[in-house]
């Protein structure tokens, strides 16, 4: 029987959650300059007020919105390859834990998200059999309410993901207000998303992490 100790949480993980806890922030702060942007172009324009130029109401929402969406696309990329990294190294621990556990390869880390049908379940798997590596010998059980609800954000992210860009190709001001509704639901989805990877994250170290003391053979 494999027997762990408690321990605290490393620093790939603590990175992990801080880049994704950056994302979150940013895509709040975006959000908001997309919702100051669609109100923006819904307000009707007074007799003496600009509508464009370099310091328009509409350029000023446009400014920020195009800012903070230029953001969230860096920290969600760093953010990506951090936990990618993250899972990698869950996997090596999983792999002294329980290596006949592990259904997939290694390998799969990257393929299963990139495989149009694939990306639907194949992370899913992975992550669910980290999961049950760090439970005790006799009692380990593949996913978690947490996961599950987890997985689900990340589906329905992935699934009403619209690009800030879409915005930028609108010919009118009524498709630019469609646009960012749009985006600001996508952008609300990727939050939660990101907010539940957190919790995985965390949850997941806290577990896989601590001390192997003995590893049978």
């Amino acid at each position: 029987m494999v027997t762990k100790t408690a321990g605290p949480v490393g620093g790939l993980a603590r990175a992990t959650c801080g880049i994704l806890a950056a994302f979150v922030l940013v895509s709040v702060a975006a959000e908001v300059a997309a919702w100051h942007m669609y109100q923006v172009e819904l307000a009707p324009l007074g007799p003496h007020q600009p509508d464009d130029g370099e310091f328009g109401p509409r350029m000023i929402a446009n400014m920020w919105f195009g800012n903070l969406s230029g953001s969230c696309g860096a920290a969600f990329l760093a953010a990506v390859l951090l936990f990618i990294a993250w899972l990698a190294n869950m996997r090596s621990r999983a792999d002294v834990l329980w290596p006949e556990g592990q259904r997939r390869h290694s390998a799969w880390l990257i393929f299963g998200w990139l495989i149009p049908i694939g990306r639907l379940f194949i992370p899913k798997m992975y992550v669910n059999d980290l999961w049950a590596a760090a439970q005790p010998d006799l009692r380990r059980r593949r996913g978690h309410p947490l996961l599950a609800v987890w997985w689900l954000s990340v589906l329905a992210a992935g699934h009403w993901a619209v690009a800030p860009s879409a915005v930028e190709r609108a010919a009118t001001s009524q498709d630019v207000c469609r646009a960012l509704q749009k985006v600001m639901l996508s952008d609300g989805l990727w939050i939660v998303a990101a907010a539940l990877t957190i919790g995985v994250v965390w949850r997941l170290s806290g577990m896989l992490e601590p001390t192997v003391r003995a590893v049978p053979g």
